[in-house]
């Protein structure tokens, strides 16, 4: 699939009413009881609170793709993305044909509901799913296990977000899309499962490196298996972390959004026409790590005080970000007053040495919020400039 045509795809088919980073079931109920009788919609439990988990389903081929998002409530992006390429497949009788035709696919948008509501990583117990999946200790982790023990899916996308920490490598690009190979065991061993995934990946990658060339990344593969990816890559199924990040200014990210459904769209394609043997997987070594390199914003050369004296350091900020009313606000918290160097900013500023001062122009200290500083008696904005 070239790109103008996928982009064609997105800009007739995305989801409208579905935007920013708020996703929750109220949002999504009404538009799987729209969805065309081309899909079988089921619900599959429920969430600790009670709310409904649901499971889409289509297409009669022998290969088998489990998709799940928002494990983690507050990782919106990839569930935005689901509906736009169930709108896609709605619309595209030939790509739904051939796609059904080679593959059974199953998708779950929302597993973490409660999470979703409260615009939180974790589920109303306070448990990270994703932690969950030996113990079981919660219904949710239970309900994707029962899914998966069900379908026995040869493929798994486990679809989230991630902060806008994240750069790529040692460089100043910000990791906008990050994917990873799950490892099966401590040694972090380059099984044939994992070189399934890698060959998968190294697909995608090529693909987005002729839009945002230095802004995929590899997501961290240290072992663990409590994580749902590592379990389920242990036990044969090919797995594939998909990681919707940042793009500059891109805080509700839409922009991202388009690189995940490109990258979703094209993964199921390629499963829908390939057998895919693990033998060229070796690209995927080449895509650099991520590294949690970047600050919503730094202020360079600016003059603090630190232990009753005045010193030159730098000033990191980080969006908190709150969810207020049915909205996520972004409220600027000083996480880091030190030298930053190796670090970026998604905005930076320069200070030339002159003090930053609080809204009632006291010295500037650690967990400080406030919309704005001043910087030699000048106020300085903090808040995002596009959202």
């Amino acid at each position: 699939m070239q790109v103008k045509n996928l982009k064609s795809l997105f800009d007739n088919y995305k989801e409208t009413r579905l935007f920013h980073r708020y996703i929750c079931n109220d949002h999504v109920l009404t538009l799987i009881k729209e969805l065309s009788n081309k899909f079988e919609v089921s619900s599959i439990g429920h969430s600790v609170k009670g709310e409904e988990i649901h499971a889409i389903k289509f297409g009669t081929g022998s290969k088998r793709i489990l998709l799940w998002s928002q494990m983690h409530g507050n990782e919106s992006t990839t569930t935005k993305v689901l509906f736009d390429l169930l709108n896609t497949l709605s619309a595209n009788d030939g790509l739904f044909n051939s796609i059904g035709a080679s593959c059974s696919i199953t998708i779950i948008p929302i597993l973490n509901p409660d999470g979703a509501r409260a615009y939180t990583r974790v589920n109303a117990n306070e448990v990270d799913l994703n932690r969950d999946a030996q113990d079981l200790t919660q219904p949710e982790s239970r309900i994707l296990k029962s899914v998966y023990d069900d379908f026995m899916p040869h493929y798994c996308f486990n679809l989230h977000g991630q902060r806008t920490i994240f750069g790529v490598g040692a460089t100043n690009k910000s990791a906008t899309v990050s994917f990873l190979a799950p490892s099966e065991d401590e040694e972090r061993s380059i099984t044939d499962t994992r070189k399934k995934a890698m060959e998968i990946i190294s697909v995608l990658n090529t693909n987005l490196q002729n839009q945002i060339p230095g802004q995929v990344g590899i997501y961290d593969d240290s072992f663990n298996i409590n994580c749902v990816g590592d379990t389920f890559q242990s036990l044969g199924s090919v797995t594939v972390l998909f990681e919707a990040g940042h793009f500059k200014d891109d805080y509700s990210r839409e922009t991202t959004r388009f690189f995940i459904y490109q990258s979703l769209l094209l993964a199921i394609d390629y499963i829908s026409n390939n057998t895919i043997s693990g033998k060229v997987f070796e690209s995927y070594l080449n895509i650099p790590n991520n590294e949690k390199s970047f600050f919503d914003i730094i202020i360079r050369n600016a003059s603090v005080l630190k232990e009753e004296k005045f010193e030159i350091v730098d000033i990191g900020i980080q969006y908190q970000e709150i969810l207020s009313e049915g909205n996520v606000l972004f409220v600027p918290k000083i996480e880091k007053i030190e030298t930053l160097n190796g670090f970026y900013g998604h905005r930076e500023l320069d200070a030339k040495e002159h003090k930053v001062l609080t809204n009632d122009f006291q010295p500037i200290y650690l967990n400080y919020e406030n919309d704005f500083v001043f910087i030699n008696n000048e106020k300085y904005s903090l808040k995002l400039i596009n959202t």
